[in-house]
């Protein structure tokens, strides 16, 4: 995923290549790795290691596409990656043709703000099932097929991990 911090010219990639277990990852950040391991995380904040060296983020402000935090007492403003929407849609499924899987899942884990759709619904490529919010973020999750909605596995209010199926789209 692609951000960029205010002020400062550029952006940097950062991606998980392992995840260890227990909260341990081995990331990689602007084409260097870095171990991290994740003290404490909830919806106020973050507390980690970041190759032995002990971080605080606190959440100001979340939006999909821009992130305002206090790092170690410093404020920051990130801005994330403008095409976040589309990374699930993809990974969720999308972009299949019309052999597609039936089961649309969650590629984030979450809350379930809204469900825009009901069993017996068609559905076209693109249109959004529901809306998830994960760590002050909401996430549309779009059909990754055009279809009929057999099924809906989720609840209103309800939580999802990663992965759960939150759907069948035939």
């Amino acid at each position: 995923m692609e951000y960029k911090i205010e002020d400062i010219t550029g952006t940097f990639d950062g991606q998980i290549l392992k995840n260890l277990g227990n909260n341990d990852y081995v990331i990689k950040i602007g084409g260097q790795e870095h171990n991290l391991k994740i003290l404490n995380m909830d919806s106020r904040g973050i507390e980690f290691i970041l190759d032995q060296k002990y971080h605080k983020a606190k959440y100001l402000e979340v939006a999909t596409a821009q992130m305002n935090l206090v790092i170690d007492g410093t404020p920051v403003k990130i801005n994330m990656n403008s095409k976040f929407d589309e990374i699930v849609y993809k990974n969720s499924g999308g972009g299949g043709g019309a052999d597609a899987q039936i089961s649309l899942r969650s590629q984030i884990p979450g809350k379930v703000v809204s469900i825009n759709v009901n069993e017996g619904d068609g559905v076209k490529k693109g249109d959004v099932v529901c809306v998830l919010e994960s760590m002050k973020m909401q996430v549309s999750v779009k059909s990754h097929k055009e279809g009929v909605v057999k099924k809906i596995k989720i609840k209103g209010g309800g939580s999802v991990a990663k992965n759960d199926v939150l759907a069948e789209i035939e």
